[in-house]
């Protein structure tokens, strides 16, 4: 089962399960008891996050560009030519199939009641339903 959460939320072993931190700044100061995990590569680019945080972008426009940077290639896959990362599908695929043996919390710095949050995008492209 995957979940979300603000990294500044209660922790709750037993209901969180693994606990991702998926952005691409920890946070200065963030102790590292808040997470299980920091998987930087599943967050927004710097450039995406700081446009939506600026209002550059409409969510719907975030929403499709943080999509597109999780399945897209880079500089590793114009040197493999057989075995492709296109992304983070790896890291994708690894957390799905924790999912499956128990809960998997991912966390991210905004808060709880935020509903314009990467995190909820990252979930719903896990559970399939994107």
């Amino acid at each position: 089962m995957i979940k979300t959460k603000s990294v500044f939320s209660p922790i709750e072993p037993s209901k969180d399960g693994l606990r991702i931190l998926a952005t691409r700044f920890r946070g200065r100061g963030m102790p590292s008891s808040r997470y299980d995990v920091w998987m930087a590569n599943l967050g927004p680019s710097e450039e995406l996050l700081g446009s939506m945080l600026k209002g550059k972008l409409a969510w719907s426009e975030f929403s499709r560009r943080y999509r597109k940077e999780l399945f897209e290639g880079g500089a590793i896959d114009r040197r493999n030519r057989l075995i492709k990362n296109h992304g983070q599908k790896f890291s994708l695929r690894l957390l799905q199939q924790l999912a499956k043996r128990g809960p998997v919390t991912v966390m991210c710095h905004c808060a709880e009641e935020e509903t314009h949050c990467h995190r909820h995008l990252l979930k719903k492209l896990l559970d399939g339903k994107i």
